[in-house]
């Protein structure tokens, strides 16, 4: 009775996706195309595309590894996750419009499109794709890898049981449905994600007694550390400082996020989106990490008593501190923060193979019917590697997402941002940045280099600097009439006449 209980809400959850997906897909009257499929015909409004950007960027991570670390270091690591609450206001506010207004005029399906058409360089184009590919692929199977064991320890499953369950129903859902299915079911994931957060929030404040202040008040107690900014020394200063590039900054570069500015409709969407994503975003990210701080008031037990790792502190106690129907409609919300972010992660890697690999270096012909085939094929083929390479799960997944989201910001981050607001940023200098930045950020992350304390993505992100700055201004300017696409004077907010 317990496990028809638990997974009622789960299999129910999952059956909503599918149906959603058919339906989108049944009731399309144009013509199937590689810009229906990954942009939906660049027609979204405010609320989906910043519910659909929330679900995407608030991972598996976000409901399970981070809240697992803030369990074991305490305030500190809310401090680190709070820069994310600027990730919204970033991809909508500073590139969106620009970003939109280029890329309608040159006809751009993907991020890496309008890099190629700013610096033509495709040398430049061929490793952000490789790049992408493997980045993508690598924070899919973490997000399947957490999935899998929050699914398998709440529910007493073997953990390939989980990873296959709803593994193969976001492979299916994303393959038949394309953007326009992701962007709906993303908005639906994403408010499930909010009232899981939610339920949890209540069930641990009744754990500790009904009194948030209390709870509060017994970590000190526990372990004085749990309260200081820097988890009593275990987060260096350098660290929490570069955490405002890593999850703060750098996030406007990460394609998966960026690329979104390409399908809002009107201006006005854009800015609603702006600020319905920035208030969700920060009160997800913020409050799962606070979460995690809270459940250690009522479960303080060693590490090696709840699971293997932090990652299994909240499968620990959702599984055995709440009743089986609650704790089936909890597991939804970072269920769904798992399966809206392979969906995007899926068709981001699909678009880079197919677009800009595929279909730009002349290796398909460039027929829509052949086009349409090869995404949905693409698409599939990704989804299936990455679950494949879920079943040997590595250790904490919030660091797979980590490592893979600074190679993306440091790869992506100068060319992108450059190339819409620098005028004398060049291909060459471009492509020495990416190569010597990557080159920077591997050797660092292998040789555990961390001046400061910080993070290594700053040490990618400063050589990518340097290099881009001094290799644009040692060769000639780009021509005038590729600079006219970029930099326009009678640019609107319109991006549709």
């Amino acid at each position: 009775m317990r496990e028809l209980l638990l997974f009622l809400p789960i299999v129910l959850f999952l059956l909503m996706l599918l149906l959603t997906s058919i339906w989108l897909e049944n009731r399309k009257t144009t013509e199937k195309s590689l810009e229906d499929f990954y942009l939906s015909d660049r027609n979204l409004e405010g609320f989906v595309l910043a519910m659909s950007m929330i679900a995407t960027y608030g991972s598996v991570s976000s409901f399970v590894s981070g809240p697992g670390v803030a369990w074991q270091l305490g305030l500190g690591w809310v401090v680190f996750a709070a820069p994310q609450i600027i990730a919204g206001f970033l991809v909508f506010g500073v590139i969106g419009k620009k970003f939109a207004l280029v890329g309608h005029r040159i006809g751009a399906v993907t991020v890496i499109d309008l890099i190629r058409a700013r610096f033509a360089d495709p040398w430049l184009a061929r490793l952000l794709a490789l790049t992408l590919l493997v980045a993508f692929v690598t924070m899919m199977t973490g997000q399947l890898i957490g999935g899998a064991r929050l699914f398998a320890a709440a529910a007493g499953l073997p953990y390939e049981a989980g990873l296959v369950l709803f593994g193969l129903v976001t492979v299916f859902y994303t393959t038949l449905g394309g953007y326009r299915a992701v962007v709906i079911t993303d908005t639906i994931c994403a408010l499930l994600m909010v009232g899981g957060m939610f339920l949890l929030g209540w069930e641990i404040v009744n754990l500790g007694g009904g009194d948030l202040e209390a709870l509060l008040l017994s970590l000190p107690k526990i372990d004085p550390s749990l309260t200081t900014p820097n988890a009593g020394g275990a987060l260096p200063w350098g660290l929490l400082l570069s955490a405002w590039i890593l999850v703060g900054f750098g996030t406007v570069a990460l394609p998966h996020s960026s690329m979104r500015c390409l399908t809002y409709r009107r201006s006005d969407e854009l800015h609603r989106a702006m600020l319905i994503g920035t208030v969700v975003c920060g009160l997800l990210m913020i409050g799962m990490t606070f979460l995690g701080v809270l459940a250690r008031g009522v479960l303080d037990l060693p590490v090696e008593l709840i699971g293997e790792t932090t990652d299994s502190v909240i499968p620990y106690l959702i599984a055995n501190h709440m009743s089986p129907f609650w704790a089936g409609l909890t597991l939804v919300g970072p269920l769904a923060a798992t399966l809206s972010t392979v969906s995007s992660l899926m068709l981001n890697a699909s678009s880079a193979l197919v677009q800009d690999l595929l279909r730009k270096e002349g290796l398909v012909p460039d027929r829509p019917k052949l086009l349409f085939r090869l995404s949905w094929g693409a698409t599939f083929v990704m989804g299936m590697i990455a679950l494949l390479f879920a079943l040997y799960p590595a250790d904490i997944v919030v660091w797979i997402n980590l490592i893979a989201f600074g190679g993306l910001e440091t790869a992506f981050l100068f060319p992108l941002v450059a190339s819409l607001f620098w005028r004398r940023a060049t291909g060459r200098g471009a492509l020495v940045a990416v190569v010597g930045g990557l080159a920077a950020y591997l050797w660092a992350s292998f040789a555990n280099f961390h001046p400061f304390g910080t993070h290594v993505v700053t040490v990618g992100i400063a050589v990518s600097c340097v290099l881009f700055v001094v290799g644009s201004l040692l060769t000639p300017p780009e021509p005038a009439e590729r600079l006219a696409l970029f930099f326009r004077p009678t640019d609107t907010g319109r991006t549709k006449d």
